[in-house]
C-alpha cells in the first residue's frame, strides 16, 4: 500500500472527526453537511473531501514536501480547525443526570415550578396545597403564597440567563449541534436545575481529558 492510500485509509477509519472539522472550518459548512464526510484523495496541497455527494478541496499550506509530513500536517490542521471554529478539543457525547445533592436540587426546582405556575396553588382546597404536602406546612404555603410574584419570575429569570449561557459557553464549544436530542436533554435539565448541569458537564470534560492524557 502506497504512502497516499495508507493516509487515506487511516483517516476515514480513525480520524473522520477531523475531517469533519476541515469542511467546517476551511469549506464553511454545516455539521449536518459535513458529518459523512470521507477523504477521496490527498495531494501535497490539498485534501479531496466528500460529503452528502459534494466533492470540497481543503488547502494545505503550505504544501507538504512529501507524504511524511501529512501527520504533522493533520495534527496541525485539526488544532487550527478547533481554533477557527471556537471549539473546545473535547466533544461532549453523553447526557449525564443528577445524582446526589444535585438531585435534590433538582427536584427542589422541579417543585417549585409544578407548584407556584399559579398563586392559587397555594391556597387551600387547591389540588397542589392538597396533595404537594402544603397543608402540612400552613404557615411556609402561605409564605410561599406571599413571594410567588416574585419567586416563580426570578428562578424563571435566572435559569433562562443560565441556560443560554450553558448553550452558548459549554454545548456548542464542546461540539453538541443545536436542537439534537443530546443538545434538547441538557438544555431541559438546565431550565430545571440550573448551575448544576454545568458542574456535570465539566466534570464529564475533566473525565474524557484524563483518559486522553489531555492538559486541563
Amino acid at each position: 500500500m502506497s504512502s497516499k492510500d495508507f493516509i487515506i485509509k487511516h483517516m476515514n477509519a480513525d480520524h473522520q472527526d477531523s475531517l469533519v472539522l476541515f469542511l467546517q472550518a476551511y469549506c464553511r459548512i454545516s455539521t449536518s453537511q459535513a458529518k459523512t464526510a470521507n477523504l477521496e484523495e490527498i495531494t501535497l496541497s490539498n485534501l479531496i473531501v466528500t460529503a452528502r455527494g459534494t466533492r470540497y478541496s481543503v488547502p494545505i499550506d503550505p504544501p507538504m514536501k512529501d507524504y511524511s509530513e501529512a501527520r504533522s500536517r493533520m495534527v496541525a490542521m485539526h488544532k487550527e480547525s478547533l481554533k477557527r471554529l471556537g471549539r473546545s478539543d473535547v466533544t461532549l457525547s453523553e447526557y449525564r443526570a443528577p445524582r446526589g445533592v444535585q438531585a435534590v436540587i433538582f427536584g427542589l426546582c422541579l417543585f417549585t415550578y409544578a407548584s407556584c405556575f399559579r398563586r392559587s396553588n397555594l391556597l387551600p382546597g387547591s389540588f397542589v396545597y392538597e396533595y404537594f404536602g402544603y397543608k402540612f406546612v400552613p404557615d411556609f404555603a402561605h409564605f410561599v403564597y406571599n413571594i410567588q410574584p416574585w419567586l416563580l419570575p426570578g428562578v424563571l429569570g435566572i435559569h433562562v440567563v443560565e441556560t443560554i449561557l450553558l448553550a452558548i459557553t459549554q454545548l456548542k464549544p464542546l461540539g453538541v449541534p443545536v436542537f439534537s436530542g443530546l443538545w434538547c436533554k441538557w438544555v431541559a435539565s438546565c431550565f430545571v436545575e440550573g448551575f448544576g448541569a454545568f458542574q456535570r458537564i465539566k466534570q464529564i470534560v475533566k473525565e474524557e481529558r484524563s483518559k486522553s492524557g489531555k492538559s486541563q
